[in-house]
C-alpha cells in the first residue's frame, strides 16, 4: 500500500514519455565509448552484437513489462523475485541491484570528471566528481516533475547527437568535407566480417548488452504510466528506435575508418571523423559524453534509491531509510545513498585503475544475473504461451552467451571472475540472513522448494 499510494501522488506518464525516461536511462557512456572495445574484439561483426543484444534485452523488457502489467509494484523486479522464490530472492536481487549500481557510479563520475578536465585540465577530478554527485542529488531532490523533465530533455539531446552524426557521416561519405580520405574496405568474406572469429564476437556482446541495459529503472519508472497496458508499446519504440541509430552509427563509422584504426580509448564516433578535419567536433562529442553519462548516473541514482526504499519497506534493510520528511521527500534513503556514492568516489579515484576496472566490469555483469530472476519470475508468476516460453528461453540463452563470453577476452575476463567472487559473498551474507529470519520465525513467503525456473505449485 505504501509504494501504491506513493505512486499515485507522482505524475503520471503517457507511454512515449516512459520511451523518453527509458531512452535516457539507456544512452550513455556505455554505447559511447565502450563501442570502441567492441570494435576491437569483434570487427565489423560488432553490429550482430548490438542487434542481438537489442534482441536479448527486449525479450529480459517484455518479461518484466507483462508482469508489471499482471501487477503493478514499485519495487518492480525486487518484489517479483520475493513472490516467485521467497523472501531471499528479493532480499539477494534487491541488494545486489543497489551495489553494483553504487559501484558502477564511481566509474561514471570519474568519467564525468576526465571529459570535462578536457576543457579544463587544471581542476582536479574529485572536484568536478563531487560537484556531479551534487548536481544529481539536486535533481532528485526535485521530485518526479523535475526529474522527467530533466531525463526528457537530455534523451532528446542525445538521441539529436546520433542522428547529428549520421547525418555528417553520410554527408562525409558522398566527399563534401575531403574526397582523398580514405575509407574502410566493405567486407567480403567471413573473416573479413569476423576478423577475430567467434573468440572475438562472443566477448562483444557484453558491451551490447550495455549499451541497452537500463531495463530495471524503466521497470521501477512503469508503475507511474496512466495506462500499464502501454508498457509494452513503450518498451517496443524504444528498442527499436535505440536499436536502429545504434546498428546505423555504428555501420557508417565502419565504413568511414578501418575497424583496426579505431583506439579503444576514444569514442570510435570521433575518430571516425577525425580525418575530415570538421571544427569543434572534438568539442561538440565532449559535450555529448558528458550529458550522456549525467543522463545515466541520474537515472541510476534515482533506481537506487527506489530499490533502497523497497528493501527498507520489506524489512530487507533499515526501516528508518524508508521514513519520509520535507513533504514527502526519501531523506533517509536519499541521505545514505549519497554518502555511499561519495565513498565510491574517493575508492575510484585511489583503488590502481585497472584493479576498479575488474569491478565495475564485475559489478555490471551482475546486473545481468538479475535478469534471469526476471525470467524465472514470468516463468513462476505468470501463463505463458508457447511462443512466450520461447522468447524466455531465447532471451535467457543470449544473456547467458553475453556473460560466458567475457571469459573469451583478457580485457573482460578479470571481471567474470570477480563478478562470481561477488555472487559467492552475496550467497554467504543470503544464508546469513535465512538463518537470521528462521531464528525470529520470520520465513520467507513462497519459499518452497522448486528450481529458478520450476513453476509455484498453487
Amino acid at each position: 500500500m505504501i509504494a501504491k499510494s506513493r505512486a499515485n501522488e507522482e505524475k503520471k506518464l503517457q507511454w512515449w514519455q516512459l520511451s523518453l525516461l527509458g531512452v535516457a536511462a539507456t544512452i550513455g557512456t556505455g554505447f559511447f565509448l565502450g563501442s570502441s572495445i567492441a570494435i576491437s574484439m569483434a570487427g565489423p561483426s560488432v553490429i550482430i552484437a548490438y542487434g542481438i543484444a537489442a534482441i536479448g534485452t527486449y525479450f529480459v523488457y517484455e518479461a518484466l513489462a507483462k508482469l508489471s502489467i499482471d501487477d503493478p509494484q514499485e519495487g518492480s523486479f525486487r518484489i517479483y523475485a520475493k513472490k516467485a522464490y521467497g523472501r531471499w530472492a528479493g532480499f539477494s536481487c534487491g541488494w545486489v541491484y543497489w551495489l553494483s549500481e553504487l559501484l558502477i557510479m564511481g566509474s561514471q563520475l570519474t568519467a564525468l570528471s576526465l571529459f570535462s578536465q578536457f576543457w579544463f585540465p587544471d581542476i582536479s577530478l574529485w572536484i568536478f566528481a563531487s560537484g556531479y554527485a551534487a548536481l544529481g542529488i539536486i535533481v532528485i531532490l526535485t521530485g518526479a516533475k523535475g526529474f522527467d523533465r530533466i531525463e526528457n530533455l537530455l534523451a532528446v539531446l542525445k538521441v539529436a547527437a546520433i542522428l547529428m552524426f549520421i547525418i555528417i557521416a553520410v554527408i562525409a561519405l558522398f566527399g563534401v568535407f575531403g574526397e582523398q580520405v580514405e575509407r574502410a574496405p566493405i567486407p567480403r568474406s567471413f573473416n573479413a566480417f569476423s576478423p577475430n572469429g567467434w573468440t572475438g564476437l562472443m566477448p562483444a556482446f557484453i558491451f551490447g548488452f550495455y549499451g541497452f541495459a537500463g531495463i530495471e529503472i524503466i521497470g521501477l519508472l512503469a508503475i507511474r504510466l496512466k495506462n500499464m497496458e502501454d508498457a509494452m508499446k513503450a518498451g517496443k519504440v524504444m528498442f527499436s528506435l535505440l536499436a536502429i541509430i545504434y546498428i546505423a552509427s555504428l555501420s557508417l563509422a565502419l565504413i568511414l575508418l578501418p575497424w583496426d584504426d579505431f583506439k579503444t580509448e576514444k569514442s570510435p564516433f570521433v575518430m571516425s571523423l577525425e580525418n575530415y578535419q570538421i571544427p569543434y567536433m572534438s568539442d561538440i562529442f565532449n559535450s555529448v559524453f558528458i550529458i550522456a553519462g549525467f543522463s545515466t548516473m541520474v537515472a541510476s541514482m534515482f533506481a537506487m534509491i527506489r530499490i533502497l526504499l523497497s528493501l527498507a519497506e520489506g524489512f530487507d534493510a533499515p526501516h528508518f531509510f524508508s521514513k519520509k520528511v520535507l513533504k514527502d521527500t526519501a531523506l533517509p534513503a536519499i541521505g545514505v545513498t549519497a554518502i555511499a556514492i561519495s565513498a565510491t568516489i574517493v575508492l575510484s579515484l585511489l583503488m590502481p585503475g585497472k584493479i576498479y576496472e575488474y569491478i565495475t566490469t564485475a559489478a555490471g555483469l551482475m546486473l545481468l544475473y538479475n535478469w534471469f530472476f526476471i525470467l524465472g519470475a514470468y516463468n513462476r508468476l505468470l501463463e505463458l504461451s508457447t511462443l512466450e516460453k520461447f522468447k524466455r528461453a531465447l532471451g535467457f540463452l543470449i544473456v547467458l552467451v553475453a556473460i560466458v563470453g567475457t571469459a573469451f577476452h583478457e580485457i573482460s575476463r578479470p571481471g567474470f571472475y570477480v563478478s562470481l567472487l561477488f555472487l559467492v559473498i552475496i550467497a554467504l551474507i543470503t544464508l546469513i540472513m535465512i538463518y537470521v529470519w528462521s531464528k525470529k520465525n520470520d520465513k520467507p513467503n513462497n519459499s518452497g522448494p522448486g528450481s529458478l525456473f520450476s513453476k509455484i505449485k498453487q
